[in-house]
């Protein structure tokens, strides 16, 4: 079955489903994104999502996008897609097109919607610290971009040493984020997640972990990582992930027993809430 795509208002076939080849976000990756989970069927945390979307565009100088319509163009897909166990949704929002360079134009903004199953992540994850820093001083320092080759290229590094995700530090020398995820170590029984600072994103899952487990928010070295007593990643697509090991050597558990109770306190919440 094939699952229409929500373009500018419109549902269309995904072979019918284009955007202009001078679209910026194709162009210069000019645009922001947001990916939210399908759980039989249902989008998880939408409200956080899109208000994150409509922060990102501001960081960025975007008109502020229609979340309303994007809500109605996510539905719109749900309603004509499978019921996959596990899903995710691809929002993108763009400049639109513009001039070969890095001026904008001035033909509107482009919206698309796109639905699809998603397999789930391994039970741990290996992870590799890749040689790149974040920069937290940077313009889109902690913003969801389409510019996303910084984070291809890591990952590449990654699963070129045996590991799923890339770890970043920052300029300061601080541990950071991974290409599509935030990190948790534990130290002496102490939870601890980097601060926005340190140049991370603002992880969905990130936030309701914090309220819903405890921790703490703040700047630790990146060797904190390979030295802590558990770790785990957190993301929208893989929940609550216990790191087995860091540039292949093996930490404590995976999982130990705070990032087991993390596990367990976010599946049962987030199954008690759709909308949190």
């Amino acid at each position: 079955m094939k699952t229409p795509v929500w373009v500018n208002g419109e549902l269309l076939d995904p072979a019918q489903a284009t955007v202009s080849v001078f679209d910026h976000g194709l162009m210069v990756g000019d645009g922001v994104f947001e990916t939210i989970k399908i759980v039989h069927g249902r989008s998880f945390a939408l409200t956080r999502h899109l208000d994150r979307l409509a922060l990102s565009a501001r960081r960025v100088d975007l008109p502020e996008p229609d979340t309303e319509a994007i809500a109605e163009g996510v539905r719109a897909c749900l309603a004509e897609a499978p019921q996959w166990p596990l899903g995710r949704i691809r929002v993108t929002y763009t400049s639109g097109a513009g001039p070969l360079g890095s001026d904008r134009g001035d033909e509107g903004v482009t919206t698309v919607v796109i639905v699809s199953e998603q397999k789930p992540f391994p039970a741990t994850a290996d992870v590799a610290v890749v040689p790149w820093p974040r920069n937290e001083r940077g313009a889109l320092s902690g913003v969801k971009t389409t510019s996303y080759g910084d984070n291809v290229k890591a990952l590449a590094h990654a699963k070129a040493r045996g590991g799923g995700e890339a770890i970043f530090g920052n300029l300061a020398g601080n541990l950071c984020e991974g290409t599509g995820s935030n990190v948790f170590v534990v130290t002496g029984g102490r939870l601890i997640t980097p601060t926005l600072d340190s140049g991370c994103l603002a992880g969905v899952t990130r936030a309701l972990v914090l309220a819903w487990c405890g921790g703490d928010e703040a700047d630790v070295p990146l060797s904190a990582l390979g030295e802590a007593d558990e770790a785990f990643l957190t993301s929208t697509t893989r929940d609550v992930q216990p790191i087995r090991l860091v540039d292949g050597v093996a930490l404590p558990a995976a999982p130990g027993p705070v990032t087991t109770k993390a596990m367990r306190v976010f599946a049962e919440r987030s199954a008690a809430d759709l909308d949190p």
